[in-house]
C-alpha cells in the first residue's frame, strides 16, 4: 500500500440496484459515505452501470476504489480484493463484472489513453443472486459491506483521505442516493 500523498482518490460503487446482489458496489459506496467524512480531494461516486460515461472521473483520478459484485466462481460471499495489474483492463479479456459492458473495458481505454490510475484497487464480492428482479443484497452478500469497507478505509487512511468518521446523520441533501433507494427503504418498500 503506497503511502499518503497528493492527488485526487475516486471510490466507485458499481452495480445496479434493482437485481439483488448485482447492487453490492452501490451499497457498498452509499454505506461509506453514511459513515465516513473525507478529505475534499475524495470523490465519492455511484457508478451505477454508467460504463464508459465513467472514463472521464477515472481518468481525473490518481488512484481508484472500486466495489462491484465480481463471478469470481468463489461461494457466494465470498470478498476478493484485486490491485493494480491484477485487475484485466483490456477489451476481449474475460469480463469479471457482471455488467453488459464491462468495467474492465473502460480501464482499458483509460490505460491506452495514458489516464489509468496510479492506484487500482477493486473490491468484490461473490453474488449469490442476480436474478431476482426488485431483490435486496442476500444476507451472505450484505454481511460483506463492513468488511468491505474496511479494506477501503485502510487504502483511504494510508493515502491520506480519511477526516473522521460521520457522528450525526446526513442532511436530506447530502445523500448520496435518493431517499427511496436507502437500503431500508427500498427493502421495506418491497
Amino acid at each position: 500500500m503506497a503511502s499518503s500523498g497528493e492527488g485526487n482518490i475516486l471510490v466507485l460503487g458499481l452495480g445496479n440496484l434493482l437485481w439483488a446482489d448485482e447492487g453490492f458496489g452501490v451499497r457498498a459506496v452509499q454505506m461509506l459515505h453514511s459513515q465516513w467524512c473525507f478529505s475534499p480531494r475524495v470523490n465519492l461516486v455511484d457508478g451505477g452501470t454508467q460504463g464508459f460515461n465513467l472514463l472521464g472521473i477515472i481518468q481525473s483520478a490518481q488512484r481508484l476504489i472500486v466495489f462491484d459484485a465480481i463471478d469470481y466462481g468463489l461461494p457466494p460471499g465470498s470478498l476478493k480484493v484485486l490491485r493494480n495489474e491484477q485487475v484485466p483492463r483490456f477489451m476481449g479479456s474475460k469480463k469479471l463484472s457482471l455488467h453488459q459492458t464491462g468495467f474492465q473495458d473502460v480501464l482499458g481505454v483509460a490505460a491506452l489513453t495514458g489516464g489509468l490510475p496510479d492506484e487500482l484497487v477493486l473490491i468484490g464480492v461473490q453474488p449469490e443472486s442476480i436474478d431476482d428482479y426488485g431483490g435486496s443484497l442476500r444476507p451472505l452478500v450484505k454481511a460483506q459491506l463492513p468488511p468491505a469497507l474496511a479494506i477501503a478505509l485502510d487504502y483511504l487512511r494510508a493515502w491520506g483521505g480519511v477526516e473522521q468518521a460521520r457522528h450525526e446523520a446526513l442532511a436530506a441533501d447530502d445523500y448520496l442516493l435518493p431517499a427511496s433507494l436507502d437500503m431500508l427503504a427500498y427493502e421495506a418498500g418491497r
